[in-house]
């Protein structure tokens, strides 16, 4: 299958369904459920259909769950199994304070939604926001596409994906980078094609690619410190070849003293 940027599939019918189709359980999934089932209370921004907290929940979490996601058609998807007692929430990462979310030993932002975060604002608020839902010793998982690897280079048209779902209806993805790439935004278009549609459906997405340096200086702006990193889902140490720089984070203590 080729390599999805996001995973977005706005304009497909199905939604949450294609989604789970186009993003199969994998080695990060693996990677952030070990640090669910180790996490008393865990708040998942940007949740998609819920497969995390599904998984966490039937492999025995018994802890509070929460799914955060701006997406009507995904959240559908992930209320679809009420019995297991997980909390899902219409929202972004920005509006965490307006839902009144706080004390969580764990927030997670998985599938590369940190990417989404294009402006400078954006993160901002975000980081703010994820700092104000955490507890004192509460930890920030998420990860980012290493931009010195370049892996926009690999979303071109004879990359495509095609996937079917189980009632036999089959939609190819291809996605198209605007060139050149200058500076940290990436843009794309991603068209869907198949039987059942009636023409090709088209969208456009942005993603930002933030190095080291740059995270850094974001994460110590919200209060928020880098305790650990990887290259990979493995525990890979990070290097210039590594594809992700994964990054679990904690509230700096420090930036709780007045005046700091």
């Amino acid at each position: 299958m080729a390599e999805s940027p996001d995973g977005e599939t706005d304009g497909v019918p199905d939604l949450g369904a294609w989604y789970d189709l186009l993003n199969p359980w994998g080695p990060d999934n693996d990677f952030y459920l070990g640090l669910v089932m180790a996490a008393p209370s865990v708040l998942d921004v940007g949740c998609g259909t819920g497969t995390l907290l599904h998984r966490a929940r039937e492999a025995g979490h018994s802890g509070r769950l929460v799914g955060l996601d701006p997406s009507g058609p995904m959240l559908a998807r992930a209320r679809r199994r009420t019995d297991l007692g997980i909390t899902w929430i219409s929202g972004d990462a920005q509006s965490l304070g307006s839902h009144g979310l706080g004390g969580f030993d764990l927030v997670v932002m998985t599938g590369h939604a940190f990417q989404c975060l294009t402006t400078d604002d954006a993160l901002r608020d975000a980081l703010a926001a994820v700092r104000g839902a955490l507890c004192d010793s509460g930890r920030f998982a998420f990860e980012t596409r290493n931009p010195l690897v370049r892996p926009w280079e690999r979303w071109t048209p004879d990359r495509a994906a095609e996937v079917t779902h189980p009632d036999g209806r089959t939609v190819r993805v291809a996605h198209e980078v605007d060139l050149p790439v200058a500076g940290e935004l990436v843009r794309f278009s991603e068209t869907f094609t198949g039987p059942e549609l009636a023409g090709p459906r088209v969208s456009r997405a942005a993603l930002r690619f933030l190095g080291t340096d740059a995270l850094a200086r974001f994460l110590a702006g919200a209060g928020l410190v880098a305790e650990a990193r990887y290259g990979d889902w493995e525990r890979g140490p990070l290097t210039p070849s590594s594809p992700e720089i994964i990054t679990v984070a904690r509230r700096d203590p420090g930036s709780d003293r007045p005046g700091a």
